[in-house]
């Protein structure tokens, strides 16, 4: 790699500026690319001879060696939501390999969850690191026992990129847990608040009635969510879930509010007027439920881009008003980041673009962090009494040791302002193949959002599967979205591959 020289960007992150890279080979076309094997490599720009220089399937996915080892693990596991057996001693940079020796460009990334490649050599060369082990075979329960390092380490990584205004952390083990605690934070502030004080003791009858799961101990609050949104799979998480019906059947949910997500028209700048007549109804609704809702909301959660119920934007403006509406009422922000944060929208954490005036309250995250738990600065939001928010693990020394670890990489190579670049290259690129194929590339939306671009396919789940067979692995969301979610070192050249895939499958239809 070329020599770096270090500046300090606008979001506070160190950023790597290089000296000019001496100018790639240009790549074949796709049927060329598609004969190279797993064993061909090809330059990064980051990691240097590291990767397959293109897809290469070789057989159908699955293929035999595939299904003689789904039909196996079938028999201990359900596979029923199963994508791809993934060989992952085979996998590495953006592409995905499987038993069979296929070779998938991966823009889907384990759920929008690996943020610098398979296998990449930085964070194995930070598994193996005596901290590392130390932390994965005395894995400490951390509320009772932290280890000694414990303060370095979370300022060191998962603080050191805390969104302003917010400088505490409650470490958690998934997104899902993330939120649950987030909201349990922000019941107990609700509560804290209106018995005059976290100083102000329990009454008998409070904590006689929470364990018949009645009112006063159990309080009547809720959270209000927005319609298509998604925010986990536990109890409080689900209640606020509700991008599809098969994630909640069957399971007692809560008594909680839902509001109307902006339902926005794209091309934005053909519908402005239209758009912010939705995101001013929206927000007028989301007022009305904070006032009236007959279980009165603490808090509201909403995430940056809706991601599981179809890649659902809104405008900053929209963001804006909901911050103002939430603080004039005096109701909690919490934004999940779970998806949209650690740079894959051009910013380290998505909201960084609404140019708030007032930091959200609570910022969850999880997924490209390999690590979890909320962002707070309030102090009123950390409970009164000990063992209230609180569980064996509390987190992960580990998994924090890793994202400092992607922390560490992303300033190192500047991967937010790259992911920032190569997503402007991809959305010029695929605004092409809308104008050229009118009805398959619909709604083409995240236009200065980085990678995290999605549009609409009438033919969605045949336009997925038509794509693992020439080489790239995607992934839907909603009913008709085909979502874009590569890694940060995704390059202009995958990008090329990426094109070239999509136009040959509406051109074959």
């Amino acid at each position: 790699m070329s020599a770096c020289r270090a500046l300090r960007g606008s979001n506070g992150l160190l950023r790597a500026v290089s000296s000019p890279r001496v100018a790639r080979p240009v790549v074949g076309s796709l049927e060329s690319r598609r004969r190279f094997t797993a064993s061909t490599r090809t330059m990064s720009s980051f990691y240097p001879s590291w990767e397959p220089e293109g897809p290469s399937v070789k057989t159908e996915i699955p293929g035999p060696k595939s299904k003689a080892a789904i039909a196996e693990l079938d028999e201990v596991f359900d596979t029923r939501s199963l994508n791809m057996l993934t060989d992952y001693t085979k996998s590495v940079g953006n592409y995905i390999a499987d038993p069979d020796g296929n070779v998938l460009l991966d823009v889907y990334a384990q759920i929008a969850s690996i943020p610098l490649g398979y296998n990449n050599p930085a964070l194995r060369k930070a598994a193996q690191s005596d901290d590392m082990i130390n932390g994965i075979i005395n894995r400490p329960a951390l509320g009772n026992f932290p280890p000694t390092e414990w303060a370095d380490i979370l300022k060191s990584g998962i603080l050191k990129v805390a969104p302003r205004g917010l400088n505490q952390v409650f470490t958690a083990m998934a997104g899902s847990d993330a939120n649950e605690t987030a909201y349990k934070a922000a019941f107990m502030w609700r509560r804290q608040r209106e018995r005059g004080g976290p100083n102000v003791e329990f009454t008998e009858e409070e904590m006689n009635s929470a364990m018949n799961n009645q009112s006063p101990g159990a309080s009547q609050l809720s959270i209000l969510s927005f319609k298509t949104g998604f925010h986990g799979r536990l109890f409080g998480s689900l209640s606020t879930t509700r991008s599809k019906p098969i994630h909640k059947l069957d399971i007692p949910a809560f008594d909680w509010p839902q509001a109307t997500f902006p339902q926005l028209k794209y091309p934005l700048d053909q519908h402005a007027a239209e758009n912010a007549a939705a995101e001013r109804a929206a927000l007028d609704e989301v007022e009305r439920l904070l006032t009236t809702y007959h279980v009165p909301p603490c808090a509201v959660v909403v995430e940056p881009i809706q991601s599981e119920g179809g890649d659902n934007h809104a405008t900053a403006s929209f963001f804006r008003g909901l911050r103002e509406v939430t603080r004039r009422h005096g109701v909690l922000l919490i934004v999940d980041e779970v998806q949209t944060g650690v740079g894959a929208t051009g910013r380290f954490w998505a909201h960084e673009h609404w140019d708030l005036p007032h930091p959200p309250d609570m910022v969850t995250f999880s997924k490209k962090a390999q690590t979890a738990g909320y962002y707070f600065g309030d102090p009123a939001l950390r409970p009164n009494k000990p063992y209230r928010q609180f569980n064996t693990w509390m987190g992960d020394p580990a998994r924090a040791l890793l994202f400092r670890a992607i922390i560490d990489e992303v300033e190192k190579h500047d991967l937010v302002r790259h992911t920032e670049k190569v997503g402007n290259y991809l959305f010029g690129k695929l605004e092409g193949l809308a104008a050229k194929y009118p009805g398959e590339f619909e709604n083409l939306r995240g236009k200065g959002m980085g990678t995290f671009i999605a549009f609409d396919n009438p033919r969605r789940d045949q336009f997925l599967a038509a794509a693992k067979k020439l080489g790239v692995n995607i992934g839907g969301s909603g009913q008709s979205a085909v979502r874009l979610r590569p890694m940060l070192i995704f390059e202009e050249k995958h990008a090329d591959i990426l094109v070239e895939v999509l136009e040959k499958i509406v051109k074959s239809w």
